[in-house]
């Protein structure tokens, strides 16, 4: 039997077949601690792999592969879980706990701390979650705020059709890694089972990852508001001073494209941030559908809340850019009127000009009648002149000749000769 291939495969088959198969949720099952940690790198990844490496050698997990933007292995009872992005690279650690896990102990207690000290990058996202059984006593939305989240007004939900239920207050709380602390979950099985149940923890925790992604715009949206301010209040003056007429519309312009090039530098700041912060809000929408959230009593679901907080937050970055397409739009009209000024006034100006080189031709023209004029009696002076010489000279040599006669009779011969000549030489001229 041949082994021989009869089809010839796409170069990316391959690759693109493994894409659906990308970072697949782990199974957990309950009770058990996570961690997650989210380093933001600005699309600048150097080092991330390599801080892989040192993590799964430090703990005696499998090495990654280098080709791969993701990677799951196992040490002991640890699971260490590692996706790279565009911009962040995401960092999940997750053990069995004994039967009520809660915040005084985590997982990342087993994680070497010059490891955490040395990692690539900084820290957006850094969250705790417990996942616990079901309690119907122990686990109400009042004794869980009161437990885990020091009494805070929650977040949750009933999530994946009401076989579990997630909470939290998304505030930080104290962790002596990170000065600003720790977000927690506290997510409830009641019977979703362990691949379920890491369907739902990745999901939660790829909200808080984006959520936090999509409002990294909104700090330059809001420093860009002023500066969007000035621009517009220089196109009203520019504009007001188009129709002044002892206002230069060549300065006008000038002025024009200094305000363009101001644009143009906040529109290359802020073009990708505002772009991603929309894919992002977009993901988080995404990731809270997938949830299948049912409203638990008392309590705003994610859906709700996202609603009321990160969406005004994303039409202040749409209000931004909206703002810099509308000014972008008023410079070009304003350019194109200006330019139409500018060509009307250098086409008024150069009209002048002809007109005085029309004047000045026509002075040089009567100019030159009279010299030709004056250039025919010269002429003819000196050839009666030379006429008179050798007629003398003639008679002087012996024949009888009248000088006198002869040459009054050269002036007529001579004037018409002069003229003849110097007209066919400027017709010439003129041909030429």
């Amino acid at each position: 039997m041949h082994n021989t291939e009869l089809l010839l495969a796409h170069p990316l088959r391959q690759l693109l077949n493994d894409e659906a198969h990308a970072r697949p949720p782990a199974p957990i099952a309950a009770p058990a601690r996570l961690s997650s940690l989210t380093l933001f790198f600005e699309r600048d990844s150097n080092g991330q792999l390599d801080a892989l490496i040192r993590l799964a050698r430090l703990m005696g997990s499998p090495e990654p592969e280098a080709a791969r933007a993701y990677y799951t292995g196992v040490a002991g009872d640890l699971m260490i879980r590692w996706s790279l992005h565009t911009e962040f690279v995401r960092y999940t650690f997750i053990e069995p706990a004994e039967d009520e896990p809660d915040f005084s102990r985590t997982v990342l207690d087993r994680i070497p701390a010059d490891w955490l000290r040395s990692l690539p990058g900084q820290l957006l996202v850094a969250l705790h979650a417990v996942l616990l059984r079901d309690d119907p006593v122990d686990n109400s939305a009042r004794g869980i705020a009161e437990r885990w989240f020091a009494g805070n007004d929650l977040i949750g939900a009933e999530i994946a059709g009401a076989h579990g239920c997630a909470y939290t207050d998304l505030r930080l709380h104290p962790d002596d890694r990170v000065a600003n602390g720790f977000s927690r979950f506290v997510v409830v099985d009641r019977g979703m089972g362990p691949l379920q149940t890491g369907r739902m923890l990745q999901r939660l925790f790829e909200i808080e990852t984006y959520r936090m992604l999509a409002l990294l715009a909104l700090p330059g949206a809001k420093q860009q508001m002023p500066k969007l301010d000035a621009l517009s209040n220089a196109m009203r003056r520019i504009t007001e001073r188009m129709d002044k007429p002892e206002h230069d519309a060549s300065e006008l312009l000038h002025e024009l494209t200094a305000q363009a090039s101001a644009l143009e530098h906040l529109v290359a700041q802020s073009q990708y941030r505002f772009s991603a912060s929309r894919a992002y809000y977009s993901l988080v929408e995404r990731r809270i559908d997938e949830l299948r959230e049912r409203r638990l009593p008392g309590l705003q679901p994610f859906h709700e809340f996202m609603e009321h907080r990160l969406a005004p937050a994303m039409e202040t970055c749409d209000t931004v850019v909206g703002r810099q397409d509308r000014i972008t739009a008023r410079i070009q009209r304003t350019s194109a009127l200006l330019r139409t000024r500018v060509e009307v006034q250098h086409e008024e100006q150069n009209r002048a000009l002809l007109a005085s080189m029309d004047t000045r031709a026509a002075l040089q023209l009567r100019l030159q009648q009279t010299v030709e004029g004056l250039s025919v009696g010269v002429l003819t002076y000196y050839a009666v002149g030379l006429v008179g010489y050798a007629t003398k000279a003639l008679k002087a040599a012996g024949l009888h000749l009248n000088p006198e006669v002869i040459t009054g009779l050269a002036i007529p011969l001579a004037a018409i000769t002069v003229w003849l000549g110097v007209r066919r030489a400027r017709r010439h001229l003129h041909h030429a």
